[in-house]
């Protein structure tokens, strides 16, 4: 007997790119614990790709940049419902001109990551509303705090909105059902998806630095609360951002980074360019 309380549930996963990803590993964990999976993924070169550690289970292509494609996913899973919870594990950014001064960000990027990386989830959940048992719960994976990181330029807008959206959804979703909302808000991770933002590596090493216990935060980490939130266990849990970041937003001005950032420069020591 699963002590989460999730055997014999079903979920759907949403995001899953490699074994890198935060969706693989709340999968993983999912049927692990006795739970059923059924699996969105971007398109069909993904599906293939992922065909050998997927093989024999319920795989479905849904690339929520089109909407129209999110009501037949729903429709495509119904048989295999009624739905215990769904995640959103869904980002994406253009960042091919590199990155830009926040106020030259262009319309057409913003509005585009806006609709993939946030207001796919208030899509998601709407079509799927008739598929969900009435207890449900519903888990988005955001970031851990909303600094302005001049590399990830318009992203923490977005996942500031994806925040937003969840309490919003917890709110009119409660109107006729017990279904809850909330986001696992993650510090920086070694995912295929952040090896996109460019000068991601440098930032990946400063949080490090920054954690109260010194090593950088892992994916199973992020996805272990994830299913927290997607288990009946966490069903006092609704409208809420739970941090996992191994304490970095809370430790600024550990003395080492301090000491690093600030002491002088030795006499003929190599300077950075």
């Amino acid at each position: 007997m699963s002590f989460l309380g999730i055997e014999g549930r079903t979920y759907l996963v949403t995001g899953v790119a490699n074994k890198k990803s935060v969706a693989w590993h709340v999968a993983q964990t999912l049927e692990a614990e006795g739970a059923k999976v059924v699996y969105s993924v971007r398109s069909a070169t993904r599906k293939d790709s992922l065909a050998k550690q997927l093989a024999g289970k319920p795989v479905l292509v849904c690339d929520v940049e089109d909407e129209a494609q999110i009501p037949v996913l729903a429709a495509a899973a119904a048989p295999h419902g009624p739905f215990d919870g769904l995640l959103h594990s869904i980002a994406w950014a253009n960042f091919s001109q590199g990155v830009k001064p926040f106020h030259e960000s262009p319309r057409a990027d913003f509005l585009q990551a806006c609709a993939i990386s946030c207001f796919s989830l208030v899509e998601l959940a709407r079509a799927f509303k008739p598929h969900f048992r009435r207890d449900a719960s519903v888990v988005a994976i955001g970031i851990s705090s909303q600094v302005t990181v001049e590399n990830y330029g318009y992203m923490a807008p977005i996942k500031a909105a994806l925040d937003s959206s969840v309490r919003l959804l917890a709110k009119s979703f409660s109107a006729d059902t017990e279904v809850r909302f909330n986001t696992v808000n993650a510090g920086p991770l070694k995912t295929s998806a952040s090896a996109g933002i460019p000068g991601y590596l440098e930032h990946y090493l400063f949080a490090e630095k920054l954690t109260f216990r010194k090593r950088a935060l892992e994916t199973r980490e992020v996805a272990d609360a994830a299913v927290y939130l997607l288990s009946p266990r966490s069903s006092g849990v609704n409208g809420q951002g739970l941090v996992v970041n191994a304490g970095l937003d809370w430790n600024y001005f550990d003395r080492e980074v301090v000491h690093a950032a600030t002491r002088p420069t030795a006499p003929g020591a190599a300077t950075r360019p």
